[in-house]
C-alpha cells in the first residue's frame, strides 16, 4: 500500500527532529565552547587572511575583507588586544604604513577554533 503525502511528510519531519535532537545531546558543549572573538565574521576573515602569509599591510588586509578603515581598525584592535596579531607601524617618509601579522597564539586560537568547527559539522551530519 503507497503512503500519503502527508505521511511521507510526518515521516521527513520526526527523522530530522530526531537528528537534530542527537546532535544537541551529542554535543552540547561543542558550540559553546567556539572562541567568541573568531566567531564574528570579520575577526575570522582577518586572521585566516593572516593565516596564509607572513605579514599583510593594512590597505591590502582591507581591500581582501572588503571593510572599511573604522571597521577593520576596531576589529583589527580587539584581535590585538587579545594577542592574536601583532602590529607594526612604521613611515614610509611621511606616509604611514601599518602591517599586521598572526601570532602564535592567534595561530593556536584559529587551529583550535578550526577544530570546533569541523566537530560541529561532523556531529551534524552523523
Amino acid at each position: 500500500m503507497a503512503r500519503s503525502s502527508s505521511a511521507r511528510k510526518f515521516s521527513t519531519k520526526v527523522q530530522h527532529e530526531g537528528s537534530a535532537r542527537e546532535f544537541r545531546a551529542k554535543s552540547p558543549e561543542i558550540a559553546t565552547n567556539l572562541d567568541r572573538l573568531l566567531h564574528d565574521r570579520m575577526r575570522l576573515g582577518i586572521v585566516s587572511a593572516l593565516a596564509a602569509v607572513d605579514e599583510m599591510s593594512f590597505t591590502d588586509l582591507k581591500a581582501a575583507l572588503s571593510a572599511t578603515d573604522g571597521n577593520l581598525s576596531v576589529h583589527a584592535r580587539k584581535l590585538e588586544e587579545a594577542g592574536y596579531i601583532g602590529c607594526a607601524k612604521t613611515f614610509d617618509g611621511r606616509t604611514p604604513r601599518t602591517a599586521y601579522k598572526l601570532t602564535a597564539a592567534g595561530r593556536r586560537a584559529l587551529e583550535k577554533y578550526l577544530d570546533h568547527m569541523a566537530a560541529i559539522i561532523k556531529a551534524a551530519r552523523t
